[in-house]
């Protein structure tokens, strides 16, 4: 949309024209049964129109271009191309001649010129041509601000502007979700998952170029977005890559604490700063986009001040056979702790040992594992519960129930159990 001052007689004219990608021209066939009153004219007709294909006339698209009749869409992300072209329709020489093309925005003023040097002189019937570029980066009303200076040959110094005025649009819809996972049987814990839902909300299909996770520095993250197929994975979306408007994918992604990390409990807690999403994307005959998402942030999970998990675990156990775990043990607070170990027994749960027993101080960010022996007197799967820890500095009980499940088996054949 152009927007101009006042008329004014000047000896320059500029011309501002949005550089973009041409389409495939488009026709609409019409035929008729052979029949009907037309006859063959409708088929002769398409045959001679110079913009069908040859021998596949009553096909839509054509053979041609076309270039853009209007301004178009602007999508966030996508790279604004726009040429710019000062004329001199006067018979007199202008000199002095200054171009300067500046993007206007919500939030910030932008000079896009390539040169801020003046040209020296300009003859009749000649040009000064520049294009300029900008990856937009805000979405909303932008306005493009060309202004021209000159100094005609009798040294009076003139100047005027035009603005052109354009909307920025969205062209995705991102959604984030985060399930937080703790690998209790694992030295690397606190795992993330991380979805991403992204919704084409053009008007055009979408060529989805890349989507990657670019994590936060104590972080690994993990593509799941491929199906193991040969050498090579296979991507869960098949070989064309394509989201049609107003459909949506989801990708996975797992992010691990990087092993400098991974013990420290204390810190992990707190991290909230995953990482960003990098999306690019390629529409209309190659047009490519490209989208950075700001740093995307979970809830940190709350551990409380002891945190428990196990470290070893076996999957099956016999009914009635001891069998032995390994806890570890985390202070997660910023106090020294001295704690005190109670096993209860359940029904189906018996503990061997000594309950009540002392565990000793353990400092903040501190752990310790604790290898326990128990059995169990019902088959089938059951859940491990009953442990209860103590801090005697501030007579505070922690409760851990249903820490994991094993699967208790008869260890003698179905007749003699």
């Amino acid at each position: 949309m152009e927007v101009n001052q006042a008329k004014q007689e000047h000896l320059l004219a500029l011309k501002v024209m949005r550089l973009t990608k041409p389409t495939l021209f488009t026709n609409l066939p019409v035929t008729c049964e052979d029949r009907d009153l037309p006859g063959d004219l409708f088929c002769q007709l398409m045959r001679e129109d110079p913009s069908t294909i040859k021998g596949a006339e009553t096909l839509m698209l054509g053979e041609m271009l076309t270039l853009p009749q209007n301004f178009g869409n602007i999508f966030l992300g996508e790279t604004f191309s726009s040429y710019i072209s000062v004329h001199n329709d006067s018979n007199q020489v202008v000199k002095d001649i200054l171009v300067k093309a500046d993007l206007q925005t919500s939030s910030q003023r932008l000079n896009l010129s390539a040169s801020n040097s003046a040209v020296a002189e300009l003859k009749p019937e000649c040009c000064i041509d520049d294009v300029i570029h900008h990856e937009v980066k805000e979405i909303g009303t932008h306005i493009l601000v060309c202004a021209v200076s000159y100094t005609t040959q009798y040294g009076e110094k003139l100047y005027f502007r035009k603005f052109f005025k354009f909307q920025v649009l969205k062209p995705l819809d991102v959604k984030t979700k985060f399930y937080n996972a703790e690998s209790d049987l694992s030295s690397v814990t606190d795992e993330v998952f991380l979805e991403a839902q992204i919704q084409n909300i053009t008007t055009t299909p979408m060529f989805m170029e890349k989507v990657s996770l670019e994590p936060s520095m104590m972080y690994n993250v993990t593509e799941l977005n491929t199906v193991a197929c040969g050498e090579q994975g296979e991507s869960t979306f098949g070989k064309m890559s394509y989201l049609q408007p107003m459909d949506t994918r989801q990708y996975l992604y797992c992010l691990k604490p990087k092993p400098e990390y991974a013990e420290k409990a204390g810190v992990i807690k707190g991290v909230t700063v995953i990482g960003k999403l990098d999306i690019v994307w390629k529409t209309n005959l190659g047009e490519r986009g490209r989208l950075q998402t700001s740093q995307l942030q979970r809830m940190a999970p709350g551990y409380g001040d002891i945190r428990l998990s196990l470290e070893m675990i076996p999957d099956t156990v016999y009914l009635e056979e001891p069998f032995e775990i390994i806890c570890k043990i985390t202070n997660c607070s910023e106090r020294t702790m001295d704690l005190v170990l109670e096993m209860c027994n359940t029904r189906s749960i018996h503990w061997c040992g000594v309950s009540g027993r002392q565990l000793g101080k353990l400092s903040p960010a501190a752990f310790l594992s604790l290898p326990l022996t128990l059995l169990s007197s019902v088959q089938g799967l059951q859940s491990l519960s009953g442990l209860r820890l103590t801090d005697t500095f501030l007579k505070r009980t922690y409760e851990y129930d249903d820490i994991a499940q094993v699967c208790v088996v008869c260890p003698f054949t179905s007749n003699e159990c």
